[in-house]
């Protein structure tokens, strides 16, 4: 019974030594005065920019109708029409009616950068940016294998933000199946994404990535 409380022990602190914390140090984040307007104004300027502005009605001038007149002006008992592409009429044109259209917002890159930062200042001081010394030891993807990784660090629970490098076929395959984690790469980061979770995970083998991508930022 001891015996298998000391290996139950090894084999937790042995995954524990996996997932180590980053502080702001280790990064070299530089302190910044970051207020929330400009975290919400790249979240609005994101949201805005993925819209497609294809919506659409026709006018009465682009609606597959004749212009001929229905009917003779009087005599008939009808109500007098000029014609079919009418917005009166069923399948005429939509009167103001919307237009495609595309609006977009631009975020300069010193205030991108100084919110990317911050929000991962953020994840550091809350002790939640975790340093991954795991690596996918097969050449095909294994949802499984992440799901073990993951659960043996404690993390099944929690909304994860990782990054991954691209061409890293195999991880990201892994891991973009997971419903917890939403994968991040490391040339495509932005403001909403590092919203999406509780915590921040980087792998070991990416760590020179993750750096680089960081002192860009400052």
């Amino acid at each position: 019974m001891n015996k298998q409380v000391k290996t139950n022990t090894k084999n937790t602190n042995a995954s524990a030594n996996l997932l180590t914390s980053m502080s702001v140090q280790d990064l070299g984040i530089k302190e910044t005065c970051l207020t929330d307007v400009s975290y919400a104004v790249w979240i609005r300027a994101l949201m805005q920019n993925w819209r497609q502005g294809t919506v659409g009605c026709k006018t009465r001038g682009e609606v597959s109708f004749s212009n001929k007149k229905p009917w003779k002006q009087k005599g008939t008992g009808r109500a007098r029409a000029g014609s079919a592409r009418s917005p009166l009429w069923r399948s005429g044109g939509v009167l103001f009616g919307p237009q495609p259209r595309v609006r977009t917002l631009k975020i300069n890159k010193q205030n991108k950068d100084q919110v990317l930062a911050a929000c991962l200042a953020d994840y550091a001081q809350a002790g939640t940016l975790y340093m991954f010394d795991w690596m996918l030891n097969l050449e095909k993807p294994s949802t499984s294998a992440v799901s073990k990784a993951f659960g043996s660090v404690g993390l099944s629970d929690k909304k994860i933000v990782m990054f991954l490098n691209r061409q890293d076929y195999t991880h990201w395959a892994s891991v973009n199946n997971l419903k917890n984690v939403h994968v991040v790469s490391f040339d495509d980061a932005n403001a909403y994404e590092l919203s999406l979770g509780n915590c921040v995970v980087v792998l070991k083998k990416d760590e020179s990535l993750f750096k680089e991508m960081v002192a860009k930022w400052n």
